[in-house]
């Protein structure tokens, strides 16, 4: 039962470890990596490893502080529920509001990526029928869109593989292009990291399917270290692979960065199957987005900070039908009107919100000055990342959070009006 006392159908509990392992890599093994290698080479130069080593500590605290808190609070909707239960119903809002926002920009970008990939000239289209595939896969519950993600990440590790060893044993491999500094100073790698970190928020989607696994207080806390280190381990190869080959400069230069790395690598046959990985990673990660988007949707919609329709389970397939086809409806329109590609920096300042919120959470867990210092790195660190990406991304994302708190404020507002008639 939530807090606010409802009493709708539970999910059913169907994943064990490894569907919470694979849907967690599906959702970091996914676009990002064949993306956002570039944007952050440019910004970190030569400190681009630094960036991700960065990107990696906060990913870790979060994924700790996650990871604790899901095995308390094993219900849909992640940091939604922790917040709530550990700070205040503002602050679970405030979560809530970050991720759902947040991430169905995500959504749109990755479908769109799908379109690019696949069919350029007619990229919105195939977005919008990407979008209505998955709601189809995902509607038939969630143990279907475990096996397809099983499909999708063996297809894209199986391609990342390939990029690495090509480009490491090619003859224009070089270490030297390795060396590590701060050529555009510590912003620069700080900035880094925070576009970096979009790729690793993926374990968020193993917490807010919290009511679908079985066991969570042992599979949860199994799953999400096991998903966050199998891809640290494919991003540090993969970017090691290709700055061997392109160097910083040329990779923050590259348009397609592992397809381009493959060419130069003198295996120019391989980059259309990288195109192949690329579209096939972005299905993984729209997947899995609108598995958790839908979720934390459902537990709002549950406490009646979104419409209670929403909060409709599926007696057949036990899946939260409505939040699903409400979310894919939103982002099938922005997929088809709108180039979201300037929505993933401020994507990465909602899923940073959303964690702060969560190590805010973890540590109310315990008073013991060990056990708080991983909440407390994890704190600080969502908060510095956020405030080093690009100037328009922290506004955008500072506004649109403004407007959430506003539209709470309002409710609150609302319904204490509501109470003094009633009495």
């Amino acid at each position: 039962m939530t807090q606010s006392g409802s009493t709708s159908p539970e999910l059913r509990r169907t994943l064990g470890v490894g569907d919470a392992v694979m849907i967690g890599l599906g959702s970091m093994i996914g676009a990002g990596i064949f993306a956002a290698l570039a944007p952050a080479a440019r910004a970190a130069g030569t400190g681009l490893l630094l960036g991700l080593a960065v990107a990696a500590v906060v990913a870790y605290c979060n994924a700790t502080s996650s990871a604790r808190l899901a095995a308390l609070y094993p219900a849909s909707g992640g940091t939604y529920v922790y917040g709530r239960e550990r700070l205040g119903p503002f602050w679970g809002y405030l979560a809530g509001w970050s991720f759902v926002v947040g991430k169905t920009a995500s959504c749109a970008a990755m479908a769109l990526t799908v379109g690019a990939y696949v069919w350029p000239e007619q990229a919105h289209a195939v977005a919008v029928a990407a979008v209505v595939a998955l709601t189809a896969v995902n509607y038939g519950g969630v143990q279907k869109s475990a096996w397809l993600t099983r499909a999708i990440v063996a297809v894209v590790l199986a391609v990342l593989a390939c990029v690495v060893v090509v480009c490491l044993r090619s003859g224009q491999s070089d270490a030297g292009r390795l060396d590590i500094g701060t050529s555009d100073g510590i912003g620069g790698v700080l900035q880094a990291a925070g576009l970096l970190f979009f790729a690793f928020a993926g374990y968020a989607r193993i917490a807010t399917l919290g009511e679908e696994v079985r066991d969570p207080a042992r599979t949860i806390p199994r799953a999400i270290p096991l998903a966050l280190g199998i891809a640290l381990v494919v991003y540090v190869c993969v970017a090691v692979a290709v700055l061997s080959v392109l160097g910083s400069e040329g990779l923050g230069q590259a348009s397609a960065p592992l397809a381009d790395a493959v060419r130069a690598a003198g295996v120019p046959g391989l980059a259309p199957v990288v195109r192949v990985g690329a579209a096939v990673a972005a299905l993984g990660s729209l997947l899995a987005l609108i598995l958790g988007v839908s979720r934390t949707t459902l537990a709002m919609a549950r406490d009646r900070h979104l419409p209670g329709a929403l909060a409709a389970v599926h007696p057949r397939f036990q899946v939260p039908h409505r939040a699903e086809l409400a979310v894919s409806a939103v982002v099938a329109v922005l997929a088809a009107t709108v180039d979201v590609r300037g929505a993933i920096g401020f994507s990465s300042f909602g899923v940073l919100a959303y964690y702060a919120v969560a190590n805010a959470s973890a540590w109310t867990l315990g008073s013991a000055p060990a056990a708080r210092v991983v909440p407390a790195v994890g704190l600080l660190g969502c908060v510095v990342l956020a405030f080093s990406l690009p100037g328009v991304s922290v506004a955008v994302g500072a506004g649109v959070l403004a407007v959430g708190v506003v539209a709470y404020g309002v409710r609150r507002w609302v319904a204490g009006r509501a109470d003094a008639r009633g009495r």
